[in-house]
């Protein structure tokens, strides 16, 4: 059979995007070339003469092409050659056609203009492409199928041949393996072709024992960018990159985390831009769809093969005939076009998040109320009604204190009373000195507080910790696995991610675990602590940034603020579940100055081990339930599941127990962080945040807090707990952002004709399963 490879190889005729063989841009062409004629057939090679990826089945207009001629060398080597003449005729080499065009462009020429004495081709081949082609997002602007449907709409069989790959070494035996099976599955289909199918997009993983895994058929899974702009903006004297560098930097970073630099508001600001798809929407659009697409079956390790059509079908939505326009229809005066009610800044920097966002305004607000933007400069005037949804540390705050009428904001800008671990002990034994009976008294330890430099400052620093020195004395006569002993958890005070976190039930414990870390970490980690100002770069994902060694962590300069909390024992366990301690994560949305609601639906987070008491065993993972902490990815994970919903759980007594009492305590916590610490809860009428509270139930099925997050980590709920998430922000913007800007629908989270509320939206119909329960509702009297 005579095949032609273009654009990225096949049979007959091989083309690709990728360009002529280099380990860093076409790593499989040569080895997939070599393979084909090994199985008997003529191959013909004509590739573009650089990298062409993302260009679709484009062709460029005006240009003229040439050809340039390719000698392959060593397999799995940079050592070819390019003349720029062909060989004469009673040279025998090996020599491929090189094209300055694009894959659709190398098709064409293929075809019709090279190659003509060795017969008609029988099959176009464009690849191997250097990555996989699944889902819409990829094939419909890949250089590699685009060479295929050019052969289509040329009425010639069409292959598209990608290699997932999962590794960068490029290892000869996954490549040689994957090129079988690509020639296997290339000759299945020549011989029992699908009258319906213009073309095929074939995805081999190159994974060990490919060729004993699964061949599938299946659909091409359909999916949008949903994270935002495709391009990242770049400083304007930065200079351009040609094409293969950018290729492989995309490679490498898997995608480019998106930037937002405030500039002077102009009419245009002269900008560059650089391509930096969000390839975290591919995953999630996968993982969200039933099986049997292509992007799944990779996921599986299997091969994919997707039968394609190559043109763009109509809706079965729409039927052929006329199109009849109202009769008393008129042109529209531009004049008369209403603007939006507000213009929208998202940017969430958070790809797990990102598009839930981006959906929830989407379902709860009229698509012509907002009008989506990538800066501020973007808005008509500074005082344009705005929002902003970003990272706590890109909010410009500056914008939200000047435009307090018309400029809304996703976070406070102070509210260490709540998401400081010592801010927060002092703020509750505070309220609870001048308001003994509150409730909160039923749901929060004492906790002590120190400040610490130093391990041998240790004494000095618990001069005041009474409730530690007490159960200090209580554990003395006692041995160290003595069940009636006391146990402490030492928190650092603005850590995360459970960094720090250590078990302890004397002074000499204590003092050990300092040492341990004062061995740990270099001089530089032990400097004197900065100013703490609220706006520090731990408020976001309080409980999900980038883990760094436990003495860097702990003892760097802004650092140095400890709680000790007492250990909850014994705490709920579920057989059903492995008998595995677990915290209850609950989503509270602060609204305004101030309202307090309370998602209904709360997270139960486990930890990775089966429960033992710290008295005969201190492995952390035992005891520790933050779902950062265990293996990934969860695909391989030898332990149960560590996220369930609160609902679903085999409690042995009412749920509605659990969520009276974490709607209550959280009214009260909120209350008395507003009232008792304004200056370190600011609360704003043109501002809302949502915060993770975890709650540790006790065995008698008490609830008790352990601590609030700010920027809470939402990826950390995994696949089983999005719908929660999607949830959350739903009625978020239902509630905060359709409210201050007199938008949304009321048949939607309030129902139809009921009373408007401070927020300019109706009131809550009591409790509601899965959603919003309002919990607080008190004038602070900021207006």
């Amino acid at each position: 059979m005579h095949i032609l490879v273009s654009s990225n190889p096949l049979i007959t005729a091989v083309t690709n995007d990728d360009g002529p063989p280099s380990q860093q841009s076409s790593p499989y062409i040569h080895a997939f070339v070599q393979t084909l004629q090994k199985a008997g057939h003529v191959v013909s090679v004509i590739l573009p003469h650089q990298q062409r990826s993302w260009i679709g089945k484009a062709h460029f207009v005006g240009q003229v092409t040439k050809p340039t001629y390719f000698r392959p060398g060593t397999l799995h080597a940079d050592d070819g050659i390019t003349l720029d003449k062909p060989a004469k005729p009673d040279e025998d080499v090996e020599e491929w056609v090189l094209i300055d065009g694009t894959p659709a462009s190398c098709t064409q020429l293929g075809l019709y203009h090279f190659f003509r004495d060795r017969g008609p081709v029988d099959l176009v081949v464009s690849g191997p492409n250097y990555g996989r082609n699944s889902t819409s997002l990829f094939s419909l602007s890949s250089g590699t199928i685009g060479g295929a449907m050019e052969a289509a709409i040329c009425a010639k069989k069409a292959i598209a041949l990608s290699f997932a790959f999962y590794s960068r070494d490029h290892d000869p035996k996954l490549i040689a393996g994957g090129s079988r099976v690509a020639v296997k599955v290339i000759e299945h289909l020549y011989s029992n072709w699908s009258p319906e199918a213009d073309l095929y997009s074939i995805n081999v993983p190159l994974v060990p024992d490919v060729e004993s895994h699964k061949i599938m058929y299946t659909y091409a899974l359909q999916n949008y960018w949903t994270s935002g702009s495709s391009f990242d903006e770049i400083p304007a004297t930065e200079g351009d990159q040609d094409p293969e560098s950018h290729e492989q930097e995309i490679r490498q970073t898997g995608e480019v985390v998106d930037s937002d630099v405030e500039k002077q508001i102009t009419r245009h600001q002269h900008r560059h831009f650089k391509w930096a798809p969000k390839f975290g929407d591919v995953q999630r659009s996968i993982e969200a769809a039933p099986p049997g697409n292509d992007g799944w079956a990779i996921g599986q390790g299997f091969t994919s093969v997707t039968p394609l059509k190559a043109n763009f079908m109509h809706t079965s939505d729409v039927e052929p005939g006329e199109l009849k326009l109202e009769s008393d229809s008129s042109p529209i005066d531009p004049l008369e076009v209403k603007e939006p009610s507000f213009h929208a800044l998202i940017n969430y920097e958070d790809p797990y998040v990102q598009p839930l966002i981006l959906s929830a305004l989407e379902r709860k607000l009229p698509p012509s109320s907002y009008r989506l933007i990538s800066s501020l400069s973007d808005l008509p005037t500074p005082s344009t009604p705005c929002l902003q949804i970003r990272s706590y540390e890109s909010l410009d705050f500056h914008h939200l204190m000047a435009h307090p009428q018309t400029s809304l904001a996703n976070a406070y800008i102070i509210r260490k009373a709540l998401i400081r671990k010592h801010w927060l002990a002092h703020t509750i034994s505070s309220w609870l000195s001048k308001h003994p009976d509150s409730i909160l008294k039923n749901h929060v330890k004492p906790t002590p507080d120190f400040e610490l430099d130093y391990a041998e400052f240790l004494d000095e620093a618990l001069v005041e910790a009474y409730e530690l020195h007490e159960s200090f004395a209580r554990n003395a006569p006692l041995a160290d696995n003595a069940p009636e002993r006391e146990w402490w958890i030492l928190k650092p005070s603005m850590s995360d991610r459970g960094q720090g976190i250590r078990l302890f039930s004397n002074e000499d414990e204590l003092r050990s675990i300092f040492e341990e870390w004062e061995a740990d970490a270099p001089d530089s980690d032990l400097s004197e602590p900065d100013s703490d100002p609220d706006n520090k770069p731990s408020d976001r994902n309080n409980d999900g940034n980038e883990s760094r060694s436990a003495a860097a962590a702990i003892m760097t300069s802004h650092l140095r603020h400890f709680v000790a909390q007492p250990y909850i024992s014994p705490p709920l366990l579920l057989p059903s579940l492995g008998n595995r301690k677990f915290h209850l994560r609950s989503y509270v949305l602060a609204a305004g100055a101030l309202r307090v609601y309370i998602h209904e639906e709360m997270l139960a987070l486990f930890a990775a081990r089966p429960y033992e008491p710290p008295s005969s065993s201190l492995d952390l993972g035992i005891h520790l339930t933050n779902t950062c902490l265990q293996p990934h990815p969860r695909s391989s994970n030898p332990h149960p599941n560590p996220v369930h919903l609160l609902s679903t759980l085999p409690l042995p007594f009412p749920h509605t127990s659990l969520t009276d009492q974490i709607s209550t305590a959280t009214a009260q916590l909120f209350e008395a962080a507003a009232r008792a610490q304004m200056v370190y809860f600011q609360t704003l009428p043109n501002a809302f945040e949502i915060f993770g509270v975890d709650w540790l139930v006790d065995e008698g099925g008490t609830a008790w807090l352990l601590e609030v997050n700010a920027f809470p980590d939402f990826a950390q709920s995994g696949p089983e707990g999005e719908g929660v998430v999607r949830g959350v922000w739903e009625e978020a913007v239902g509630i905060a952002v359709g409210g201050f800007f007199g938008v949304g629908d009321e048949r939607g989270f309030f129902g139809v004709g009921e009373e408007k509320g401070f927020f300019g939206v109706g009131e809550d119909k009591g409790n509601r399963k899965g959603g919003m329960r309002k919990v607080l509702d008190i004038d602070l009297g900021r207006k």
